[in-house]
């Protein structure tokens, strides 16, 4: 057998009351719970009960990753056979159950992800239904897609400076040295851009979706080319615009508050840094035949995205995640192949080049839940309850646990359009 259940137990359980730990490992829900925590191959799970019993799941291996979850309220069980994978964002977010260490349970539902898999099965799936129409709701037309955008980025500039660094970019940073901080890490992903192009004095760029006017700033100071930058997020315009102004940039940077598909003209070079997920995958093609027209013969474009592995794809846009319904409404994660299915349906771009670098998006999802935690008294005075501090957390260390174990990945992709029509 490849994986073993133990329960330990202490003096202060034998009692002749059955104790809150003891009445939920005999209940139902824990049962079924268990039964499917018995086929655990890869890593250990301890869950532990507040009268100290305890069981653990699965059996220590070369890979080292133990996990530990302690119940709060026995009601997790039920929450998470009902919900699936929802199910235990929800009980978390409800304070039902918590752990030393968050994203290792991440980490080992990541390693495990066809067995966790498997309690997205019966009610958990009608309510996973339910969650897909309201996604649907939220699909990204021009209306919807502001609305999904004020939903998470609107959130308040003062929240997100206590977790990002100073250049405010919320996209991964490009690490390349043990010891480097988040804010060097940031600059060489906009470094790396700029070179990427070419980016020049007269080349007038067009940046979709803004963000708080990092890369916009940098790329005028540094490279002293124009840049027009449009965003829907009226939190991030009103940010992007003094920030342009304090920096002195008012004649080389212009910031829009404008969808994507209204914008008019041609360019030299296009940059788009973590946008496309919000785009959503029946809009890729309009997305980038929207590109291309606003892109001038031999114009580029380098968009940085996260991606779902190909083959998980279609199991992925079936269904929806934690994310899609607590933090990105309308968000979607393209694969490789349907960014490049998309173009070859509705844009005229080779593709000249492309990185991964999955590594360094876990590296800057722990720095920012470092900050995060470090921060959550501010957080706090911010007016944000306990439950939006557990959506959080949960989010970002849901989120550093993939990119830690490569579930998902995150690239620069580079295109070109043909000098010749």
């Amino acid at each position: 057998m490849n994986t073993q259940t133990l329960t330990k137990t202490n003096a202060a359980s034998h009692t002749t009351e059955k104790s809150v730990g003891s009445r939920a490992q005999s209940g139902w829900w824990f049962q079924l719970v268990a039964r499917s925590l018995k086929h655990l191959s890869h890593g250990t799970l301890d869950v532990r009960f507040s009268d100290g019993t305890s069981h653990l799941f699965g059996t220590p291996g070369d890979d080292g990753l133990s996990a530990v979850v302690e119940v709060r309220d026995p009601a997790c069980f039920r929450t998470l056979v009902l919900g699936g994978g929802l199910g235990a964002a929800e009980g978390y977010i409800q304070g039902q159950w918590t752990s030393p260490s968050l994203v290792d349970v991440m980490r080992l539902f990541a390693r495990n992800m066809s067995l966790f898999g498997q309690l997205d099965t019966g009610l958990a799936r009608m309510l996973v239904s339910v969650a897909k129409f309201s996604h649907w709701l939220s699909g990204n037309t021009v209306s919807q897609s502001a609305k999904n955008i004020s939903a998470h980025y609107d959130l308040g500039n003062e929240f997100f400076e206590l977790f990002l660094d100073p250049t405010m970019m919320y996209s991964s940073g490009l690490f390349s040295e043990s010891g480097q901080s988040m804010e060097s890490a940031s600059e060489a992903k906009l470094e790396r851009i700029c070179r990427q192009l070419d980016l020049k004095p007269d080349d007038h760029v067009l940046e979709i979706g803004t963000g708080w006017g990092g890369f916009a700033c940098y790329a005028a100071r540094n490279f002293g080319c124009r840049v027009t930058t449009t965003t829907i997020s009226q939190n991030q315009f009103d940010f992007a615009t003094q920030r342009v102004a304090n920096e002195g940039l008012l004649n080389q940077v212009a910031v829009l508050l404008e969808d994507y598909r209204k914008l008019t003209g041609q360019y030299d070079k296009i940059v788009s840094i973590e946008m496309l997920e919000a785009v959503g995958h029946d809009f890729l093609p309009t997305y980038f035949s929207k590109c291309s027209s606003l892109l001038r013969p031999g114009g580029q474009i380098l968009v940085q995205s996260i991606t779902m592995p190909d083959h998980r794809y279609d199991t992925y846009r079936s269904s929806v995640d934690f994310i899609q319904k607590y933090i990105f409404p309308g968000g979607h994660l393209p694969s490789v192949a349907a960014i490049q299915s998309a173009i070859a349906k509705s844009a005229d771009l080779q593709l000249i080049d492309a990185i991964q670098f999955p590594d360094s998006y876990a590296k800057t999802l722990r720095a920012w839940r470092e900050r995060f935690e470090a921060n959550l008294d501010q957080i706090r005075q911010l007016g944000f309850d306990e439950a939006f501090i557990n959506t959080w957390m949960y989010y970002l260390c849901y989120c550093e646990g993939a990119f830690d174990e490569h579930v998902v990945s995150v690239g620069q992709f580079h295109w070109e359009r043909p000098r010749f029509q």
